[in-house]
């Protein structure tokens, strides 16, 4: 899924190490952060934010219950590659009302799931005997079939998590506008530095920093503090350990938002040459590095945004982790199939401006995703969080008060729920 960073010479990517994580130890400071062990020698710097409420249950607004919503589609890939989703249930309308941009101008509205439709073969095949044309057969064939329930999501709420997962060379500190706003609401918050990045252990071996083993140490902070209702807030290579997570946990992943984080393809090691160079010569290069990243990670590149930067620590990773970031982007599975077979509600957030993710990208996303909704900010661009922090928190705290209406949702019959 972050496919032009690579094309550039900066990007957010992924890795590999199919480890099965243990029990975890942390260690609170003093300055409100943890330090959790997700394996040995493996820590983790965790920003935790609990609201303090009453031991004891107190009495809380009643939430109504949202229609189930019937999640029936039937994935098809053919040998030569095409893929044909069908949507067997009643398509999800919402009347999801989301902000305008900073400029005033509105952002698209909810982007339905495409349904495909299946084509003829080829002229190149003649028909059968009899005048039927032969049926094709299909390489994979996936049903699904299930009901969710959608319900908004209030800070007021005891069972609702979340969590924001940051992309290579930032921190958690990229998320301090959103952590802030919403802990203020009274949301449960977990934002998490991957290794390498932040205060976070870095460890010298490139195997540390794959798909797979940055995944196993996301799924391990999860398991440790997720509850019933879970939201999962990705932005560029983010999104896909969103995507895993939702893909592993679709019973406890309630809505998921993916900030800037491209197409539903699966990811490949990088040949982006200038990764490839010696050590030395990268780590060289890394200041200039950095300043090509601020240039094209904000629209503007004004003293706010320079500050911006500076303050968020939003790049700030050793050439040795950024080469085995680069190197180790492997996660085949991840392909347009997996993203297909998603059920939950996701929100799509572009910056107009991203030189790294163009809006065909995400637009691509919105098509294979069930249930999905882009909004584009024309101000922003690939930091857009930091660019646009009031439009963005109030998409994404507009997308968690969304429940869709029963009569608009293909509400499943009281009979198939018994």
């Amino acid at each position: 899924m972050l496919t032009a960073i690579a094309e550039g010479f900066l990007c957010c990517l992924l890795g590999k190490t199919p480890n099965a994580v243990g029990p975890l130890e942390s260690v609170e400071s003093s300055d409100g952060f943890s330090f959790v062990e997700v394996k040995p020698g493996r820590v983790l710097r965790v920003k935790h934010v609990a609201p303090a409420r009453p031991p004891a249950p107190a009495e809380e607004e009643p939430r109504k219950a949202a229609g189930a919503i019937r999640c029936k589609r039937r994935i098809t890939v053919y040998r030569n590659g095409q893929m044909v989703i069908e949507n067997l249930g009643e398509a999800v309308h919402s009347d999801l009302l989301l902000p305008p941009c900073h400029n005033g101008a509105e952002p698209p509205g909810p982007v339905e799931a495409e349904v495909a439709e299946a084509r003829p073969p080829p002229s190149g095949h003649p028909p059968a005997p009899g005048g039927r044309r032969r049926k094709r057969r299909p390489k994979k064939q996936v049903e699904i079939d299930c009901a969710k329930e959608i319900t908004s999501c209030k800070g007021s709420h005891r069972d609702v998590v979340l969590f924001f997962l940051h992309g290579v060379g930032g921190s958690l500190d990229i998320w301090k506008e959103q952590l802030d706003f919403f802990a203020k609401l009274g949301y449960e918050v977990v934002a998490p530095d991957l290794a390498g990045h932040g205060a976070s252990s870095a460890p010298q071996i490139a195997a540390a920093y794959t798909f797979y083993a940055l995944a196993e140490d996301m799924r391990a902070i999860f398991k440790r503090y997720a509850k019933k209702r879970n939201i999962l807030v990705g932005h560029s290579y983010g999104v896909s350990f969103c995507t895993f997570l939702a893909h592993e946990y679709p019973d406890l992943v309630h809505k998921v938002i993916m900030i800037n984080g491209g197409g539903p393809t699966a990811l490949e090691p990088s040949l982006c040459s200038i990764f490839n160079m010696p050590t030395c010569v990268l780590r060289c290069l890394s200041p200039c590095l950095a300043w090509s990243f601020l240039k094209a990670g904000f629209a503007r590149q004004g003293a706010k945004e320079k500050q911006l930067l500076k303050e968020g620590n939003a790049f700030n990773v050793s050439s040795f982790v950024l080469r085995a970031m680069m190197g180790g982007q492997y996660w085949p599975e991840g392909d347009e199939v997996y993203h297909a077979e998603l059920t939950v509600p996701v929100l799509l957030v572009h910056g107009m401006h991203d030189k790294f993710v163009p809006v065909e990208e995400d637009q691509r996303m919105a098509e294979i995703l069930l249930i999905a909704f882009l909004k584009v900010i024309d101000e922003g661009s690939h930091m857009v969080m930091l660019e646009c922090p009031e439009t963005v928190n109030t998409l994404l705290h507009e997308f968690l008060l969304w429940e869709p209406e029963a009569n608009l949702a293909g509400e499943v019959p009281e009979a198939e729920k018994k």
